[in-house]
């Protein structure tokens, strides 16, 4: 099975660029979705995170309490210490789907995460796609999708790392400053050339 690291920023066209290799036949994960089901279901997280944000950190009904943990984490300065709870956790269940995916005769595996360099490149990845696209472009698109203020996208932008500067750890970089069939054609002769290379 290959294994591929997908990231990029906000608005960048990573998710765009990971519909398309479902498309392809990859089996995708994404890691925000999948940290956000985490904090949802893994009950030794759930107990870490109230122990360290506060029991208010879940409703009644057990559901996360996203608008609470979100000012804590972002407003108070306090994102390393959600992430030192949570990473470990995500990166960890990602591996034992991997491994899942292998036995079951996936092909191509891969995983789209802007925090996916954050400590260097993962050593379990065959490839990593870096995509990049003008600031002004990914304000753009996070606005037409998210509907959030340009301030509010300017400062999540500002947490992510400088990803051009991640480049020396891609073996692919996508510019995706065209359109929607210009990033759907190099998807596909990326995944083509992946597939290949096996």
């Amino acid at each position: 099975m290959i294994k591929v690291g997908i990231t990029g920023g906000i608005g960048s066209g990573k998710t765009t660029f990971c519909k398309e290799w479902e498309k392809l036949g990859a089996f995708v994960v994404y890691a925000d979705d999948f940290a956000k089901q985490m904090m949802q279901e893994d009950a030794e997280l759930i107990r870490k995170i109230k122990d360290t944000f506060g029991e208010q950190s879940y409703d009644e009904k057990g559901n996360l309490n996203r608008s609470y943990l979100a000012e804590e984490a972002f407003q108070k300065g306090r994102i390393e210490d959600l992430n030192m709870l949570v990473h470990p956790v995500l990166w960890e269940k990602i591996r034992m789907l991997a491994k899942e995916k292998e036995e079951s005769g996936t092909h191509v595996f891969a995983e789209e995460a802007a925090i996916l360099l954050n400590n260097g490149r993962p050593k379990e990845l065959d490839y990593v796609i870096l995509i990049l696209a003008d600031q002004n472009e990914r304000i753009e698109r996070a606005f037409q999708r998210d509907q959030s203020s340009d301030t509010n996208i300017k400062e999540r932008i500002s947490k992510q790392p400088d990803f051009e500067s991640l480049m020396h750890f891609a073996d692919f970089v996508v510019d995706n400053n065209g359109s929607l069939s210009e990033l759907k054609m190099k998807a596909k002769q990326i995944y083509d050339k992946v597939k290949m290379i096996e």
